[in-house]
């Protein structure tokens, strides 16, 4: 890898001065509150910004990380060498007709909720997810019932050689928690979903339905990452989690919530290494207890 020195010369040239942040704690971007420092934090405002740091990054050699809004994240608290990418200035949506185009770094219930404003019906499922357009696209992120899949059309991305590109809904390979994006370590840029013609009265009444069953089921007043664990075959990890009798479990900050199991909030300062050392807990209990292994849907990053 490049000298830092070198790095910062080569990033600076690319985009504004201000875009380059040196050295900066992620764990201001993360939902946990936790997290190590990131050599470089490049924060681009425009998708040519974006490929340029993209291609330096891998005609360089240097690795890059993209962080998206840091919602269903852990960064361990080594933090993350070489450059970080994170999108807070590609942040626009917009709407043609019934279809709604909005940028990454936007969160997807704001989609959500432009959706409601245009009277469009099919994202009510995303009030209550709280991550980032770009994270919701990479996980197929869905809720009661819907995901991103059921209403997308097509999603503008990076390669790791920086070069833009679009794929269709069915070029993405979307699945439970999964999709193309991860597989070839793609950066999403921009998605378009397709949307039905609504009334407000309908959609609104949904979503405040959704948007109530997740604020009295999920322990919103902590920092979290949201659900740590994905969905066993035929099992519910917060019920193995329950039935283990690991709820209010703690490990230095980080505590297993006594409001919904399949989740760890951060509740007296935790570190990345106090959300790991959980996780590893939980997993090894549930293991014993039932023979189920629970994998994480949080992803972790970084180093010890």
């Amino acid at each position: 890898m490049m000298n830092k020195d070198l790095i910062y010369e080569s990033l600076i040239r690319a985009l504004p001065n201000e875009c380059v942040l040196k050295d900066e704690p992620l764990s201001k971007y993360t939902h946990t509150k936790t997290g190590g420092k990131a050599d470089f934090l490049v924060l681009p405002h425009t998708y040519e910004e974006a490929s340029a740091v993209t291609k330096l990054a891998y005609e360089s050699e240097i690795p890059l990380t993209m962080l998206g809004n840091g919602s269903n994240l852990i960064v361990r608290d080594g933090g993350i060498r070489g450059i970080v990418l994170h999108f807070k200035n590609l942040s626009n949506i917009s709407v043609k007709g019934n279809t709604i185009i909005a940028q990454s770094g936007a969160a997807i219930i704001d989609v959500s909720r432009t959706a409601l404003n245009r009277t469009l019906t099919g994202l009510e499922f995303a009030c209550g997810i709280p991550g980032s357009v770009g994270g919701a696209l990479v996980m197929n992120a869905g809720a009661y019932g819907g995901e991103v899949s059921d209403v997308l059309i097509n999603a503008t991305l990076l390669t790791n050689s920086g070069e833009i590109i679009t794929l269709d809904n069915e070029e993405l390979d979307l699945s439970y928690r999964s999709s193309i994006i991860t597989k070839k370590n793609y950066i999403a840029l921009e998605a378009v979903f397709g949307l039905q013609p609504g009334k407000y009265s309908p959609i609104k009444a949904k979503m405040d339905e959704l948007t109530y069953l997740r604020e009295s089921k999920q322990p919103l007043e902590y920092p979290s990452c949201g659900s740590v664990f994905k969905r066993p075959p035929n099992h519910f990890a917060g019920k193995l989690i329950q039935d283990s009798g690991l709820q209010k479990t703690r490990i230095g900050g980080a505590e297993v919530s006594g409001k919904h199991a399949g989740f760890i909030v951060n509740v007296d300062g935790a570190t990345a290494t106090d959300y790991l050392s959980l996780i590893r807990h939980v997993q090894e209990t549930v293991k014993r207890n039932f023979n189920v292994d629970l994998h994480t849907e949080v992803k972790i990053i970084g180093e010890d």
